[in-house]
């Protein structure tokens, strides 16, 4: 089993989820976010009443999930013509650490577009060495536009990186690696500041801008990411990003609310 699902395995009982976090997804403190986030999609997917594709959702980071244990619950808030939405929250000692919101929906061939600019990315990158990293960067390969100097340059002019992500080793894309990538960005006062300062993600928003057919004709290819900041300001910072295929097809758009401990 690839050490992605392996993480995101849960077994059902008396209509609740039950998993445990794993090693392997291990972060600073606790487990990657992204993983986090992946499987609480997981628990909806698997529901039996889930109808549709997700369309979004809204992780909110209540407190820090310790390494074990936990358990998710799932609410059915209502199901209209078109779209169905959720409340999930995960458990550990009988305290919610974590809540979110999801949407799915039925979608229906209509006229679209996409508004904003694929990024070139560059032949000249370099693979990000993960030596010194947490466990979680370990289960991807990453290649940043413009090198190393591009992550952790003291005091960047610009926030905004550009870089490649794949699983590792490869997985076929889906719904549930690509809600994960969605969170593999580096918080954006490290790209700044050029140092890790101590910071946790206080919530996480992912857009959904294709559907199973789409994700599975890609295959485990390289997917293309770029993230910024808007602003930083007393102990927070936002953070948006877009996840495009190769071919510049836009995949998902993200944004989260950052908290770090920096001095001025």
């Amino acid at each position: 089993m690839h050490p992605f699902d392996s993480a995101l395995q849960l077994t059902v009982e008396q209509n609740r989820f039950h998993g445990h976090t794993s090693p392997a997804y291990a972060n600073m403190v606790g487990p990657f976010g992204g993983i986090t986030a992946a499987v609480l999609l997981k628990a909806l997917l698997d529901h039996p009443k889930r109808q549709g594709e997700p369309i979004t959702i809204t992780v909110n980071f209540a407190a820090p999930v310790k390494d074990g244990a936990f358990e998710i619950e799932t609410q059915l808030i209502r199901t209209n013509r078109s779209n169905q939405h959720w409340f999930v929250t995960l458990s550990q000692a009988n305290e919610i650490v974590t809540t979110a919101t999801a949407v799915f929906t039925t979608r229906r061939t209509t006229w679209g577009t996409i508004d904003i600019s694929f990024p070139t990315f560059p032949t000249d990158t370099e693979l990000l060495s993960n030596h010194s990293l947490p466990a979680w960067t370990k289960n991807y390969t990453f290649r940043l536009a413009g090198g190393m100097a591009a992550l952790f340059s003291t005091n960047s002019a610009t926030s905004v990186t550009l870089q490649s992500i794949r699983d590792e080793p490869p997985r076929p894309l889906d719904f549930l690696s690509l809600t994960a990538m969605c969170d593999v960005f580096f918080p954006r006062i490290f790209v700044r500041r050029g140092q890790f300062v101590p910071i946790g993600t206080v919530a996480l928003t992912i857009y959904f801008h294709a559907d199973t057919a789409v994700l599975a004709a890609l295959g485990n290819t390289e997917v293309i990411g770029q993230a910024r900041a808007n602003r930083f300001y007393n102990s927070y910072h936002d953070q948006s990003a877009e996840i495009w295929s190769p071919a510049g097809d836009l995949l998902a758009t993200t944004t989260q609310i950052v908290y770090f401990k920096a001095e001025a």
